[in-house]
């Protein structure tokens, strides 16, 4: 299996897998920016506006169910809410934090400048979404948020069950398979 076109961006194998996984077609989809162990996307780059040219500051999207699913019960367990406080009581989570938004924002101005400082995430006075900072850190590596990095360390092996989506009836392979586990 080819890991993207070969203009670069997501093969049309991709495109399904990442449209059984959310549900609908992807918009702004520039990008597979890290696959799960089993092979299909888990995280994907978005374009800084959609189609329609509406703003899209979310530059990486977590899209296997099993891996938000994970990130939803450290949400609920209340890891944002103890991020967020550390940011005033940790100066150095608070400045590697900082540095997290500031990159986000390079990286996203470099494909298309939005002209505003909003990255994503409550970046950089609050912890908003562990989503998107998971995403963040599975797509660029380990050390460039660490609030990703936290939140990646707390989750178990997603992928063991399988991959997420599986082969449609038709054969497009963008059908979701109940996920296990």
């Amino acid at each position: 299996m080819s890991h993207s076109a070969p203009d670069g961006g997501p093969t049309p194998h991709d495109v399904d897998a990442v449209t059984g996984q959310i549900g609908r077609r992807p918009r702004g989809l520039r990008r597979v920016a890290h696959r799960c162990p089993c092979g299909l996307p888990d995280v994907v780059e978005t374009a800084p506006r959609l189609e329609d040219g509406t703003p899209f500051p979310t530059l990486y999207y977590a899209t296997c169910p099993r891996l938000t699913s994970r990130i939803g019960t450290l949400e609920a367990d209340g890891l944002m809410r103890e991020q967020t406080e550390r940011l005033e009581s940790d100066p150095d989570f608070a400045a590697r934090y900082a540095k997290a938004h500031a990159d986000y924002l390079a990286e996203r101005d470099a494909i298309e400048p939005l002209g505003t400082d909003v990255s994503a995430g409550g970046m950089p006075t609050r912890v908003k979404c562990l989503h998107v900072h998971v995403a963040h850190t599975l797509a660029r590596g380990p050390g460039v948020n660490p609030s990703g990095d936290e939140a990646l360390e707390r989750l178990d092996a997603w992928w063991h069950a399988g991959p997420c989506v599986g082969p449609s009836a038709d054969g497009s392979g963008g059908s979701e398979t109940p996920p296990t586990g």
